[in-house]
């Protein structure tokens, strides 16, 4: 069950409250690029990401971003370091969310003045904690990055803004060790009912580090932790959102797109298993159906879990049944396998 929350908002969307953890990414093009940047936002909101978030290192950044923001379909959340400037300007051009930490803005009055305009237009701040970046006090007194630490800068992170009566806010805890980014996250939820964005960060390649992001936001979602997520990958931002998606799917808190179900393969499979799945998987990427699709190698548990999908496939001797809806609907010669179940997934 979902630990319970405060409700804030990014542009449309809701976070936290009863709201479902949505799936956002961050923008690997240079922000200043405005073509580009649009160009990938684009394709990542049809892929399902609900969040983009982009990079604002200097001015010109800051001012492309407000062209940006205007022809994005998705909210557009602004991340500012240092410069309390760049915060000041993407709020004039209409920006849905910042993330920054208000301990490294400088001095008070700076942030002071980022609250009152983000106040104005009630822009959320997302208090990014990362374990790479910590206070050097805080290093000091706990000797190493620890989750103690991680949360002791969140928790002072929020009193500056608490101070300045502002609480549009929600909080990331993130390092790139998974089982200290659990410990961090289960920590502050047991502390604060902020709104939680929930990430691994810097998990590594499509491999390694949807491995890692799985492990890690599979636990804390398991937690009832997670009101929203990125799962950072080194490759293409679509990537972290389909990773995301597969993570809610599997631990059955949202439904997007296919559940693609294969068998492991083993000594009893007679067709070229690996390439029929491999085929079907590549080729259902387009497909926005809340289906399930079964591709079985054998007669042992094939037929039954093919029978269990909305369509499926079961292999035999150099051929499959093809099943919809429990029922076999034809039998067909390896090589005909994939274009048949596309077929029958064309017709639900």
């Amino acid at each position: 069950m979902k630990k319970p929350t405060r409700l804030i908002h990014i542009g449309s969307v809701p976070i936290g409250g009863n709201a479902p953890c949505s799936v956002q990414s961050m923008c690997s093009t240079d922000t200043r690029d405005i073509p580009g940047t649009i160009a990938q936002i684009k394709g990542l909101a049809d892929v399902g990401c609900e969040i983009i978030r982009c990079a604002v290192p200097d001015l010109d950044a800051a001012c492309a971003l407000a062209q940006i923001k205007k022809m994005s379909p998705i909210p557009v959340v602004a991340d500012i370091h240092f410069d309390y400037k760049l915060a000041l300007r993407v709020l004039e051009g209409g920006i849905d969310a910042l993330r920054l930490n208000p301990g490294n803005i400088g001095e008070k009055w700076k942030v002071a003045e980022i609250v009152a305009a983000a106040a104005e237009r009630k822009v959320p701040v997302r208090i990014g904690v990362n374990a790479g970046s910590l206070e050097k006090e805080l290093l000091q007194r706990y000797g190493h990055p620890s989750a103690e630490a991680m949360v002791e800068s969140a928790l002072g992170h929020i009193r500056i803004l608490e101070d300045l009566q502002y609480q549009e806010i929600k909080i990331s805890l993130k390092a790139s060790d998974v089982m200290k980014t659990v410990a961090a996250y289960r920590l502050f939820s047991e502390q604060s009912d902020y709104p939680l964005h929930i990430g691994i960060t810097e998990a590594g390649t499509l491999f390694s580090g949807t491995i890692k992001s799985s492990v890690g936001l599979g636990i804390l979602l398991a937690d009832g932790i997670g009101d929203t997520m990125r799962v950072s990958l080194t490759g293409d931002p679509k990537d972290e959102v389909r990773v995301g998606y597969d993570i809610l799917k599997a631990v059955g808190l949202r439904q997007r797109g296919v559940n693609f179900v294969s068998c492991p393969t083993c000594g009893r499979c007679q067709i070229d298993l690996i390439r029929v799945a491999e085929d079907v998987e590549k080729r259902l990427q387009g497909i926005d159906k809340i289906i399930t699709v079964a591709v079985m190698g054998c007669a042992v548990n094939g037929p039954g879990e093919a029978r269990e999908a909305d369509v499926g496939i079961a292999g035999g001797n150099g051929e499959g049944l093809v099943f919809r809806h429990g029922e076999i609907v034809r039998k067909v010669p390896e090589e005909q396998l994939a274009d048949a179940l596309l077929e029958e997934i064309s017709k639900l």
